[in-house]
This record gives C-alpha cells, structure tokens and sequence, in this order.
C-alpha cells in the first residue's frame, strides 16, 4: 500500500490514527514498566501480601466495561447517522466514566480506611504502588471523558455527517483502551500479592 496516495483528507485521517496507536503503544509501555516495578518490588521484605482490593474497585470495574459497550453502540449508531440513540450513548459512556472515576476515590477511602496511605508512617510500598498506577490511570479516563466531551458536542453541532466520524472513532480507540488497561490492573492488582 502507498502511503503518499489518497486525498489530504485520508492522509490526515490516517495520520492521525498513527498518532493516536503510537500513544497507546506508548502508554501500554508505561503501564507494563509499573506492574513489572510492582512484580520486582515484592521481594520487599515490607511488602503487604495480604493487600485486599477495595470492593470499590470492583464496581468500577463492572462500570468501565459497560461503558465500553455503550461506547461501542454510540460509534455504530452515529455512523448510521441515527443521532439520538448516538448522543444518549455517548451521555451514557461519559456518566459512566465519571462513576467509574467516583468509585475509583471511594476505592482510595477504603485503602486509607484500612490504615494505609500514599506517603508517610502508614504507607507502604505495596499500597503507594498501586495509588501510583490507579491514579496515573484515572488521569488517563479523564483524558478520555474530556475526549468524550469534545465529541458529545462535536455530535450535538452534526458534525460526524455524511461518514466523517473520525473524531468519534479516535475518541472510541481511546475509550477502549483505558477500559482495557483498567481490566488488565484489576486483574494484575488481584492475583499478583
């Protein structure tokens, strides 16, 4: 395939599907150095093996793949240009990210509950571990839900008319891999103590 051939549209629209995979390359990299860190680290002889998983991460666990789905549907119904079912979807998808970031705090308050914190004489390297990578991915879906924002009123304007949905594509790619990254750290976070 010649990659010089095609409308400026397509080039552009290509390029920026090329931008958005080498980030999430690039950030599926971070997160694989941090669960490595977190996977040598306990060795530690401080190391908390007993570490149970705040039943609010269970929730935004469940949140995040419904989410998922909904973000699926959304894609699907604006590119038949059914608008309404398209933006209920994507209202969806956005309020089930926010839930998903509400419970991931409520998550935190059961940690700091149980007697742990991020830093100073009730912290540990297993509980800052996991602050770390929870938090660096939160801050990743609210990159997603200010993506998502962006398409809500992008949608609401119709500008996804006519198959020009690259916007909301890109916005999906990226929905779908923090909810990948986060069934990944729920996974990783359970088994690997």
């Amino acid at each position: 395939m010649d990659l010089t051939e095609g409308t400026e549209e397509s080039k552009r629209n290509r390029a920026k599907k090329n931008i958005l995979w080498f980030g999430i390359i690039s950030l599926t990299m971070s997160f694989a150095g941090l669960t490595s860190a977190y996977v040598v680290s306990k060795e530690r002889p401080d190391w908390i093996s007993s570490f149970e998983m705040p039943q609010a991460f269970y929730i935004s666990l469940v949140l995040i793949i419904v989410s998922s789905v909904t973000m699926f549907f959304a894609l699907r119904a604006i590119k038949k240009q059914q608008n309404k079912p398209g933006m209920f979807l994507l209202v969806a998808t956005f309020l089930l990210g926010v839930l998903f970031v509400a419970f991931q705090f409520i998550g935190f308050s059961e940690i700091v509950e149980s007697g742990y914190n991020f830093t100073g004489p009730t912290s540990s390297i297993t509980t800052s571990f996991i602050y770390l990578v929870v938090l660096l991915h939160v801050a990743h879906v609210f990159g997603g839900l200010i993506a998502l924002l962006v398409v809500i009123y992008n949608h609401y304007k119709l500008k996804y008319e006519n198959g020009k949905t690259l916007g909301v594509e890109l916005a999906a790619t990226f929905w779908h891999f923090v909810d990948v990254v986060w069934i990944y750290l729920f996974l990783f976070l359970y088994f690997v103590k």
